[in-house]
């Protein structure tokens, strides 16, 4: 299931997000620090403002307790603005007429909640948002208070250095790289990924990052599953410093190595290229039998000769997209599909398999709930239309997912297992939720904002069900999700979560990278849902709701983390009068899920950092000769990646290697002895050396239209990796002193090499080539003095191959040889002259791992993977394992909870890594491994 500025020590939720597109979902200060405003001294009589200060901003997050008048004639957004100005001295927003624009008026009796964006020099801030809340009746107009996200600090530049072409198409590199960089397979048929460049965004970051927005849509190269990635190009340098992906599905994507709004292009849609019939429709009761077995009445249209699922009272209408592929769906709409029909009234046995019937009557639940509870007309609360396509499929075989994609519901067709995924209400609740979330708080889908917006989901979605099937809240079952999908397990085994899991910041939070579920979107989310669920069973159904939906539609902002979310139910549960002792259950909800000022704090890690908080974006940390290499941002993560190189032994201070010339240095390597790295300008990437002890940068390689990634270097030999604009890779060697490099496969275009290592004079690569009228793929190791190039010895035909490392003795390679991929490799060594071939791990076997990185030492073979068969929540994020040579023993490497990625080997048994656990990215290191962790 799918889609903070923090107020005090705790409230890490917007620069969480902000920050985090490297590794980590929490924390990064969003703005330079300024003192936070004064609150203002009431007139007589007047109730005193609850000001809680906003985060490294002037302006407050929370204003509450005030009735202030306003002008009540003049249209909402502007009185709004007005009492902003008005209030300047407590607001510290210098012309709210010019930088907050009118977003949305949502209007409940006398009550009126204005949504105003921010925009910096006329250019849309990324989550800034701030909201109003006035009582308009009896002819007089009051503010009652205000909340969100205003970013004082803003003052960086307006103007793009990057053609916006360039952003596009590093944004597509990006992105191929991120979901398949890690892995080099036969080239698959053209479902190529495609960008189209939204507007700019100022991203606030300290004084702001001036970006392109760029959403990236087609298929993942890897899983051939839906991709629509929205990705952020600074403007200035053209490097992507933040990117997630816009769908927000009911699971998290399985564990495997591959790891906030719809697509910007127009879509045709319903009565457009969609299909459906112009005529009118005439309104009919008909019926059909639910997944369950139930006989439900619905609402359908008769058209011409044929009764359709359209619910004209509702707005209500459901598809037909059997055996239409998930990626048509995604973002788009496909050519030609119908509303499902019947030649009666009453669907019969083709429309309950597909999901239809359900899709269809859980819909008219969902719409009624929120028009009932909280006179919500729609997911846009306009009446808006409300689709549902159901039975899409993954190129051709079963999707047991669902999601909201920004405009409409998605329901895949379901397998053996599990029946098609609108089989059960919490789950048409979750994703309709969804588009009620967008069309309010618009909570980011990513980081801690993004578990927020699942929470709310999996909340709404369970509350409707269980007032639905009249379940009582004090049922064993009744915070199961998705419990009623699989077709024989039962409820407790088949749920995909449990809102009474009793999840815990101290003990459950996870922090993980935008690549593994946009930031824990669904791996955290149960943390918050579960202190709503809680409030619920102690206050009763109806008010719970009450409060969750006030905070969501008249507090929360886009950026918003937990404690922001603490703050904005709080808030919300004083406006509705609820004090005393229910007052006190709303709090106690929220602090035994661990969800107080600080929680972050407490997080602990059994590693040693070396060098913290990096807030960096895709690039890792390379070691050699007993020093590491890894980028770093400043504090706020507003200036360009540095190049910084250190001693694994963390003695000494960590130097700057790289020149501060506003590019962005990435993906360094180093031997000991010198550091080489990418540099990523507007008009293209260099490929940069300096030594360790000092002395000019040297420029060794320049590509104007390509992207460079794996470097590594090894007694003054640098390797690397350059994809073309339409992801093609080769794999580049430049030697001591040479002035162009030589690519390994000749430049040929019906070959690619990848994922190149070097050492002590030899290089190996994955490679892929053409053989008879389809490809083959293997692993070379080069001679780099001699050129000659030998195979290493497969023990079957590979699928896909992953990262190489080669040491004095033997060559490693990680590889998949079972077609049917789930992910799984064996970590294979050989000799250096390909012969005696071993799996160190194997695919097949108990504990085979998913891994998408690999180095080694002399004497230790070290990954960071997933290990599948684990069930617990932390050990299906990416960890680092460490085999001996023979592969005789493998162990957790550290016990730390997060994610932990980009190994590197030092010497021995000594790794240093990126640690996620923290919620900051941090690079660590240890010695030996932890062996077993409980």
């Amino acid at each position: 299931m799918s889609s903070g500025i923090r107020t005090g020590p705790g409230a890490r939720g917007a620069a969480a997000f902000l920050v985090a597109a490297g590794l980590l979902i929490t924390a990064v200060p969003a703005q330079a620090a300024t003192a936070p405003a004064a609150p203002a001294a009431p007139r007589a009589g007047a109730p005193s403002a609850d000001v809680v200060p906003g985060t490294r901003t002037a302006t407050p997050a929370l204003v509450d307790g005030i009735r202030e008048a306003v002008d009540a004639g003049l249209p909402a957004a502007d009185a709004a603005r007005r009492h902003l100005a008005a209030k300047e001295s407590r607001y510290k927003i210098d012309n709210p007429g010019r930088d907050l624009a009118p977003l949305r008026t949502q209007r409940h009796g006398a009550d009126e909640t204005v949504r105003l964006q921010q925009r910096h020099r006329g250019v849309p801030v990324l989550g800034g948002q701030y909201v109003v809340r006035m009582d308009n009746g009896g002819g007089e107009r009051v503010v009652t208070g205000t909340s969100g996200k205003y970013f004082t600090g803003l003052r960086t530049g307006t103007t793009p250095s990057v053609d916006k072409d360039v952003a596009v198409r590093r944004a597509v590199t990006a992105t191929l790289e991120r979901l398949g960089g890690h892995r080099l397979t036969e080239p698959a048929p053209d479902r190529g990924l495609r960008g189209t460049a939204g507007g700019l965004v100022v991203i606030p970051r300290g004084e702001g990052v001036l970006a392109y927005q760029v959403t990236v849509r087609g298929a993942d190269p890897v899983t051939g599953g839906p991709v629509l990635q929205q990705v952020y190009i600074d403007a200035r340098a053209g490097f992507p410093v933040l990117q997630f992906s816009g769908i927000r599905t009911f699971t998290a994507p399985p564990a495997t190595a591959a790891g906030g709004t719809a697509a910007t292009a127009t879509v045709p849609g319903p009565g457009a290229a969609g299909g459906g019939s112009a005529a009118a429709p005439e309104p009919v009761t008909g019926s059909g039998t639910l997944l369950s077995g139930g006989k439900v009445e619905l609402n359908v249209s008769r058209r011409a000769d044929a009764y359709v699922m359209a619910d004209a009272a509702r707005g209500v209408s459901t598809w037909d997209a059997r055996g239409r592929d998930v990626m048509e769906a995604a973002g788009g709409w496909p050519e030609g599909i119908e509303e499902f029909a019947s030649p009666t009234a009453g669907f019969g046995k083709e429309a309950t398999d597909a999901g239809a019937v359900d899709a269809h009557w859980a819909a008219a639940r969902v719409y009624d709930y929120y028009k009932r509870q909280h006179a919500r007309d729609g997911l846009d609360g306009r009446g808006s239309a409300v689709n549902s396509l159901v039975g899409v499929t993954d190129f051709g075989s079963p999707f047991v997912n669902a999601f909201w994609d920004g405009t409409k519901m998605v329901y895949g067709s379901g397998d053996d297992e599990y029946k098609p995924l609108s089989g059960d209400l919490d789950v048409v609740g979750h994703e309709m939720t969804h588009g009620v979330v967008e069309h309010t708080a618009n909570l980011v889908y990513a980081g801690q904002s993004g578990a927020l917006n699942e929470a709310i989901a999996d909340y709404f979605g369970n509350a409707i069900d269980v007032t639905v099937s009249g379940m009582a809240m004090d049922h064993p079952d009744a915070g199961l999700v998705g419990e009623d999908l699989c077709r024989t397990a039962e409820p407790r085994r088949c749920a995909l979560r449990d809102l009474d899991d009793g999840a815990t910041t101290s003990e459950n939070f996870l922090g993980v990278t935008f690549g593994t579920d946009n930031g824990g979107v669904h791996l955290n989310s149960t943390i918050f849902a579960g202190a709503l669920w809680d409030l619920r069973q102690d206050l009763g159904g109806e008010l719970a709701d009450r409060i969750v939906y006030k905070a969501l539609s008249e507090y929360l902002t886009p950026l918003d983390g937990f404690t922001q979310g603490r703050d904005a139910v709080l808030a919300a549960a004083a406006d509705l009068g609820v004090a005393g002792g229910q007052l006190t259950a709303v709090r106690r909800s929220f602090n035994a899920h661990g969800i107080v000022a600080g929680w972050e704090e407490a997080l602990g890690v059994d590693s040693d950092e070396l060098f913290g908080k990096l807030n960096i974006n895709g690039t890792g940390v390379q070691a050699g000769g007993g020093w590491w290499a890894t980028s770093k941002s400043n504090d706020d993560g507003t200036e360009p990646y540095s190049v910084y190189a250190g001693r694994a032994d963390g003695t000494g201070t960590p130097r700057l290697i790289s020149p501060n010339d506003g590019r962005y240095h990435v993906y360094p390597a180093t031997d000991g002895r010198t550091v080489v790295w990418a540099a990523y300008g507007g008009s293209g990437v260099d490929i940069l050396s300096r030594p360790l002890a000092g002395g000019p940068v040297k420029r060794l390689y320049t590509t104007g239209t390509g992207d460079v990634f794996n470097l590594r270097v090894d007694g003054g030999v640098t390797v690397f990796e350059v994809w073309d604009p339409f992801g093609a890779r080769h794999v580049a060697v430049l030697r001591p002193g040479e002035k162009a490099p030589t690519f390994v496969d000749g430049g040929r275009d019906d070959v690619m090499t990848a994922l190149p290592s070097v050492s002590r004079g030899r290089i190996a690569y994955a490679k892929v080539y053409p053989d008879g009228d389809g490809h083959r793929l293997g692993v070379d190791i080069r001679d780099v003095a001699t050129g000659r190039t030998v195979p290493a010895g497969q023990l079957g035909e590979p699928q896909s191959l992953g990262r190489t490392a080669v040491n004095g003795s033997h060559v490693f390679w990680l590889v998949d040889e079972i077609v049917q991929d789930d992910g799984r490799m064996a970590v294979r060594r050989a000799d250096l002259d390909g012969t005696n071939a071993y799996d160190l791990s194997g695919e097949a076997k108990p504990g085979a791992l998913v891994p998408d990185d690999l180095t080694v030492s002399g004497t230790a073979v070290t990954v960071s993977a997933v290990l599948p068969e684990m069930e617990l929540r932390n050990e299906t994020l990416s960890k680092v394992w460490q085999l001996t040579p023979d592969g005789s023993r493998k162990e957790r490497f550290s016990c730390n909870r997060g994610e932990q990625i980009s190994p590197a080997a030092v010497s021995g048994t000594q790794v240093v890594w990126l640690d996620g656990t923290t919620g900051w990215t941090n690079l660590v290191t240890r010695g030996r491994p932890a062996g077993r962790c409980g």
